[in-house]
């Protein structure tokens, strides 16, 4: 029987060749979409070969990311709101976040924005909090703003390193991905407690 980490890898590698394949762009779509919701690996696993093999459509490829990205996460947030029962809490529990959102559930109503925003920007795992944004019922326009701003910056971003760094930036970006959004977060935080300070 195969474990989780091979399963995993498996998939990671079937991402890796999809990536590649004609329909590479759907597929493409369809990772974006389905890792805001259940979908284990993110979609930079595809974007950055593809990005790197036609970097004139960088751009492109980074909006097809944001776009079914929300749209994923449109899908987590209903079923958090509607299915948490029958499907999230099952979901989270497999993938052992159950307690993590728990704990973050008594944050949301106070912190909600920043809770998405960075969950969409850093390698925590963004279906957790699309899910238990529906499960609390968080304000959908706030959670609309936070996700568009969050995946469009992690997207952008990663587009815009590579199609002006090449290849040494994808060893850079695949090594450091966790550390840069996570900066990348405390920066922009403490440039908003800055600007509230002054």
């Amino acid at each position: 029987m195969l474990s989780i980490r091979a399963i995993l890898e498996k998939t990671y590698n079937a991402m890796l060749k999809a990536s590649r394949h004609r329909y590479a762009l759907w597929f493409l779509f369809a990772v974006s979409f389905a890792e805001s919701s259940f979908f284990p690996i993110p979609p930079d696993i595809m974007l950055i070969p593809m990005v790197l093999a036609a970097p004139s459509k960088a751009w492109r490829l980074a909006l097809l990311c944001t776009v079914a990205s929300v749209l994923g996460g449109f899908f987590g947030y209903f079923i958090g709101v509607y299915l948490f029962d029958l499907i999230a809490e099952p979901l989270l529990n497999f993938y052992g976040y159950l307690e993590k959102f728990k704990t973050f559930e008594g944050y949301y109503h106070q912190y909600g924005a920043w809770i998405v925003f960075g969950a969409g920007i850093t390698p925590f795992p963004y279906k957790i909090i699309t899910i238990a944004s529906g499960a609390v019922h968080l304000n959908l326009a706030v959670f609309t703003i936070a996700s568009v701003l969050a995946r469009g910056i992690r997207f952008y971003l990663i587009a815009w390193l590579l199609k002006k760094y090449g290849a040494p930036m994808k060893t850079f970006i695949e090594k450091n991905l966790g550390w840069l959004s996570i900066l990348f977060l405390i920066l922009l935080i403490g440039g908003f407690a800055l600007l509230k300070w002054l």
